[in-house]
């Protein structure tokens, strides 16, 4: 067989011969997308160029860095979260997404402030998982005054939609779990609620979704107010201690942020583990292992690639389309698992 021309790999592109050449020479004038289009076509007929085209389209695509702050390094939530991000800018063909990801020990709204300013000092567009606070908002109103994009990740931070967001809808997230001890509870009684901090504001509407729904459909449930573990597992297996302490005839617990392993910790120190109904968060291997031994009953969870990746695409629109007001906002849908699923 004869060695495939520029001519054939024009056609099997579907260009000319001469934006094959372009291509080719590594010019600057040709679209990311049509050099890819050369690439693929390069890789089909066997071209023996496709290593040069292959260096040249890397070396031609637009480099973009942009800042991530999650929370604390050793929560695993926020590690899948920030593989899920990785593997996110890696999959990108036509940027080179470099991630500077910075997850914070310290959640003080001054630290966490000072930390998305530095950011913002040497990045593109920055991404923030943070509790609302004045000092927050204050310094990413400074940062969108520079013209640089900021997107809240997991967590709203602008009830207005000022503030791009992917995530989940947590009103929904709140109606689901109430939905499920509606249904799975043999017979009305109390309910626990755990929320790690209310300035989340995906906490705060996990909790207004939960009670509109029993105020809608189960009256008969009591819903106890909310306790905070402060995102503490040592706080969240002690206040869970207590609740099961003063509350013996719980019906169950809903963890609507914080803390899960100190949950399930204290329902199996006290042997309470599969006597009550408990819906928590996420798919961490703790929370996998906690479903398959009845500890938990039911995790609602994002789904962290597909979130990876508008969170990607949506920093790559915003940062290539600055200077409009178009909104980058994009809810997910959420995954539910339990024994059966996992």
């Amino acid at each position: 067989m004869k060695r495939p021309t520029i001519r054939d790999l024009a056609e099997m592109a579907g260009v000319s011969v001469a934006t094959t050449n372009r291509v080719l020479s590594g010019a600057e004038t040709v679209s990311a997308k049509t050099r890819e289009k050369v690439r693929e076509a390069a890789e089909k007929i066997g071209f023996y160029g496709l290593g040069a085209i292959a260096a040249r389209n890397a070396a031609a695509r637009p480099k973009y860095r942009f800042g991530i702050i999650l929370l604390q390094p050793h929560r695993p939530f926020y590690k899948l979260v920030a593989r899920a991000l990785l593997d996110a800018a890696d999959a990108q063909e036509m940027f080179d997404i470099e991630l500077k990801i910075e997850h914070l020990e310290d959640l003080s709204p001054q630290n966490t402030a000072d930390r998305a300013l530095a950011l913002a000092n040497e990045c593109d567009a920055v991404c923030i998982t943070s509790a609302v606070h004045p000092i927050v908002t204050k310094a990413i109103e400074e940062i969108q005054a520079r013209g640089i994009p900021v997107f809240a990740l997991i967590s709203q931070l602008s009830a207005t939609g000022q503030i791009h967001y992917i995530g989940l809808d947590h009103w929904k997230v709140g109606r689901t779990a109430a939905w499920a001890f509606d249904h799975i509870c043999k017979a009305p009684g109390k309910i626990g609620l755990l929320m790690g901090n209310p300035r989340y504001r995906n906490q705060e509407m996990n909790e207004t979704g939960f009670r509109s729904y029993f105020r809608e459909h189960a009256r008969d449930f009591v819903l106890l107010e909310p306790v905070s573990t402060f995102e503490s597992s040592a706080v969240a297996q002690e206040m869970t201690e207590r609740l099961l302490s003063d509350h013996p005839d719980l019906a169950g617990i809903y963890v609507a942020g914080g803390g899960i392993s100190g949950v399930l910790a204290a329902l199996r120190t006290t042997g309470r583990a599969g006597s009550l109904i408990t819906v928590g968060y996420e798919l961490m291997d703790n929370v996998r292992s906690a479903l398959l031994d009845g500890a938990l009953t039911l995790s609602i969870s994002h789904p962290l690639p597909i979130v990876a990746r508008e969170t990607i695409s949506g920093m790559i629109a915003a940062t290539t389309s600055k200077g409009t007001n178009e909104s980058h906002t994009k809810i997910v849908p959420f995954d539910l698992y339990t024994r059966e699923n996992v």
